[in-house]
This record gives structure tokens, C-alpha cells and sequence, in this order.
């Protein structure tokens, strides 16, 4: 069970990591704005397990398969707006002096994308109790929602230089040709894929094997190991001091988690919650929501409003520690 667990993880992270690299480099020779690098391509890319993993879920068919694709859809935004805003603040406090630090980010855009996303999420949450001749609009707001967004983000910023990106995996040259990149685009998006797939029995089996819920593993385990490149990516543009990527690439995500997912997990499935997806949407709009307050009223992003996310990620885990115990 760990080995395929452990294996199913592997080529998830590395598949990540190579589409999410293409991804950066395809942005930069299309001449895209830095939020759009950041916001959209490298949000989609490294979102992509999460979003893999849901739908291969959907497709088993069975019960239990259906509970880990809710989980995962609830569980990748819950992990971001709780452990990925804490990795975040803390790696800019923890590589800049221990001191009162301020993300250079602009507050503007980031308290828009968290408007978005709490608008979105709680749209999202609350079609689990609508009736169900309400649910095809509610996927047709949450498509248009995320589709003005990415218009809104393309349309704004300058283009991202090609300078602060890492070198392509296949190609070393400054300047990769097209087809290097989209060669590592496939070969990422196929080890996503496999990986996902084998990713999902190993998470099934463990429910059966400890007797745990299928729904609770997935929001604790699948979304940990899935969100590993968002985290690994904001750490890397914090300590090269690109805080606009940082959090652009975890802002975006959330976006991207409360917006298209939902819709797919409303369409393939019942879209129902039980309590431990019910709390962790609470708790993660309590979060989110209070961030949002802080960065409005003060107007900037200092990294201990970040680390204060990570509150939110511990109550959840005790909470379901405590019901398991």
C-alpha cells in the first residue's frame, strides 16, 4: 500500500514539475503578462493532480470512488488557502531576517483574486443543497466566473522575461524551440494522469485497511501530496523574490479549485457534503475570509497574515483527529 501510494506520488510530483516548467516557458514565448504566467498557466499546471484525481475518481463508477473525488475537489482549495498561504509567509519570513516582512505583491490583485474565490467556493458549497434542476446554472456561473477572471488577468501586467524562469528539462538552450516544450508538456501531463490513477486505489485501499472514511483520507492525504507543487513552486519564486509569481501561482489555483473542479464534481457526481467536508468549507472561508480582511484594511501582504492561515489547516486536523479518536 505505501509503495504505491509512494509511487503514484512520485510521478505526480514529477509530472507536475514538468508541466508546470513547460507551462512557465510556453507563457514566456507567447509574451504573457507575469499574471497570467502566474495566475493562469503555472496556477493550471500545478493544480492539474487535484484535478486529475477527481475525475479519474468519478469515472470508477463505485461509491467510494465517489467520496475521494468530492474530497479531493474540497480538500486541493482547503490545502491551499490553509498549509500552501502558511509555506508560503513562512519561507519570506524564515529567508528574510525573521522580521516583520512584506510580500512585494500588489494587495489590489491579490484581494481580488480572494474575492473571487470566495464568492466561487461559497457558490460552490451551497449547490450541494439546491435542488437539482438548479445545479446546470450554478455550473454556468462558475465557468463564467473563472472565464472572466482569466480574461481579466490576460489583459493586465507585462509580459514575463524569460530571464527568472529555469532552464527548459529538455532543451538547456536559452531560447527552447516549441516542440521541446510541448514534448515536456505531454510527457508531464501523462505522468499526472498515470500516476492520479494509481494514486487513487492506494488511497481506496488505505480507507479499507484502517476502516477510515473515504472522504476524510482523501481531504487530509490526496490533498497534501497533490498540492507539493504549488508549495514547492512559491517557495523557490520567494527566495528569488518574486512574491507576484508566489502568490499568483497559490491565488490562481484557488480560483482555478472553486470554479472549473466544482463545476466538473457537480456534473459527474450527486455533489453531496458530509460533516468533515462541511467543516473544512467552513474553515477555509473563515480563513480566507479573514485574510481578505487584513490585507484590505491594511493594504499590503506581510508574511505573518500568511502563517496565520495555517490555524485554519491545524483546527481541521484536530477536529478530525478528535473524531477518529
Amino acid at each position: 500500500m505505501a509503495i504505491q501510494l509512494l509511487a503514484g506520488l512520485l510521478a505526480i510530483l514529477i509530472g507536475a514539475e514538468l508541466f508546470t516548467n513547460g507551462v512557465e516557458w510556453l507563457g514566456s514565448r507567447l509574451g504573457l503578462s507575469e499574471g497570467a504566467v502566474g495566475n493562469l498557466l503555472a496556477a493550471v499546471g500545478t493544480a492539474l493532480p487535484e484535478s486529475i484525481i477527481p475525475l479519474v475518481a468519478f469515472l470508477g463508477g463505485d461509491r467510494a470512488a465517489m467520496h475521494i473525488g468530492i474530497g479531493a475537489i474540497l480538500g486541493a482549495p482547503f490545502m491551499l488557502g490553509t498549509l500552501a498561504m502558511f509555506v508560503t509567509g513562512f519561507s519570506a519570513w524564515l529567508l528574510r531576517g525573521r522580521k516583520k516582512v512584506l510580500l512585494q505583491a500588489e494587495a489590489g490583485l491579490i484581494r481580488r483574486d480572494l474575492r473571487v474565490f470566495l464568492w466561487m467556493y461559497t457558490l460552490a458549497v451551497a449547490a450541494a443543497f439546491l435542488p437539482q434542476w438548479c445545479k446546470p446554472f450554478v455550473v454556468v456561473f462558475l465557468l463564467a466566473g473563472y472565464g472572466l477572471y482569466a480574461w481579466n488577468t490576460m489583459h493586465s501586467g507585462q509580459s514575463l522575461s524569460a530571464e527568472g524562469l529555469r532552464p527548459l528539462y529538455l532543451s538547456r538552450g536559452r531560447r527552447p524551440a516549441y516542440f521541446f516544450i510541448l514534448l515536456q508538456l505531454g510527457l508531464g501531463l501523462g505522468a499526472i494522469v498515470g500516476g492520479a490513477e494509481y494514486f487513487i486505489h492506494g488511497i481506496e485501499y488505505a480507507a479499507r485497511l484502517y476502516g477510515l472514511h473515504p472522504l476524510i483520507l482523501s481531504m487530509i492525504i490526496a490533498p497534501i501530496a497533490t498540492e507539493l507543487p504549488e508549495k514547492f513552486n512559491s517557495v523557490i519564486w520567494v527566495a528569488h523574490h518574486k512574491d507576484r509569481l508566489a502568490l499568483g501561482n497559490v491565488t490562481g489555483a484557488m480560483v482555478f479549485q472553486s470554479t472549473l473542479i466544482p463545476a466538473m464534481g457537480i456534473l459527474l457526481s450527486d455533489w453531496t457534503l458530509n460533516l468533515a467536508a462541511g467543516l473544512s468549507s467552513i474553515i477555509l472561508l473563515l480563513t480566507v475570509g479573514s485574510l481578505y480582511g487584513v490585507i484590505w484594511r491594511r493594504g499590503q501582504v506581510a508574511a505573518a497574515s500568511l502563517i496565520c492561515c495555517g490555524l485554519g489547516y491545524l483546527a481541521f486536523l484536530l477536529a478530525i483527529l478528535w473524531s477518529i479518536l
